[in-house]
């Protein structure tokens, strides 16, 4: 039922959002001199490796391919068309081709960058037992990510030993909890955290693990 769901879905997606994409196609081209698209190797279901694509949101894919640590959301490499994409996730509409494909599900943990499979131990990797998505309880959870990563000074460090593990144990919750109309749901608190209408916990009933992110927040700017 949930790859059927996603193959209709983004196909639908497809057609109805075309035209928005169309308009943030030219407004990318005609704004910042590069691609339309950036693609990036990431890894899904059973650790198959695929193209992830997105809007470009940075000044060049090949800055970005450069580029092998985490960034701030406030960096200078992302451009002005490109902040506003990424905290509407209107960058991330070409993903409805790689839903399409089967690469990835609407709802499903990030596709994860080849290089942080060394971060994994066995229990962790249980994330690749379903499609990767476009958003997760991790994705709501974390909406703020971008704000976390500018109260930092190594936004890499503070990335990997902090937020990759935490975001794996919200993963691991959805896997333990996944079903089709926790899908349904997820897909509508997504558009409502982005205007701010969903709490984390309507998505995320374990109170214990929840309360671990704000102890993760102490730590900006004590150890980090």
């Amino acid at each position: 039922m949930k790859r059927l769901f996603d193959i209709v879905a983004s196909l639908v997606g497809l057609i109805v959002f075309a035209p928005i994409m169309l308009i943030i196609a030219a407004i990318v081209k005609v704004t910042s001199p590069g691609p339309i698209l950036f693609s990036q190797k990431r890894l899904t279901k059973a650790m198959r490796e695929f193209s992830i694509y997105k809007f470009r949101s940075m000044v060049s894919n090949e800055l970005r391919e450069k580029n092998t640590v985490q960034i701030k959301g406030s960096s200078s490499e992302i451009t002005p068309i490109g902040k506003f994409m990424r905290k509407t996730k209107l960058d991330e509409l070409p993903q409805f081709w790689n839903i399409l494909k089967g690469d990835m599900s609407f709802i499903g943990p990030r596709p994860e960058l080849p290089r942080r499979l060394k971060y994994y131990n066995e229990r962790q990797k249980e994330i690749f037992s379903v499609r990767s998505g476009i958003s997760s309880p991790a994705s709501i959870v974390f909406s703020d990510e971008e704000y976390l990563m500018n109260q930092v000074k190594d936004p890499e460090k503070f990335y990997i030993e902090q937020i990759m593990p935490y975001k794996i144990e919200l993963n691991l919750y959805y896997i333990e909890h996944q079903s089709f109309f926790y899908d349904i749901w997820l897909i509508i608190a997504t558009l409502l955290k982005i205007v701010n209408k969903v709490k984390n916990e309507d998505v995320v009933k374990d109170k214990m693990l929840l309360s671990e992110k704000d102890e993760m927040v102490k730590k900006i700017g004590v150890e980090y």
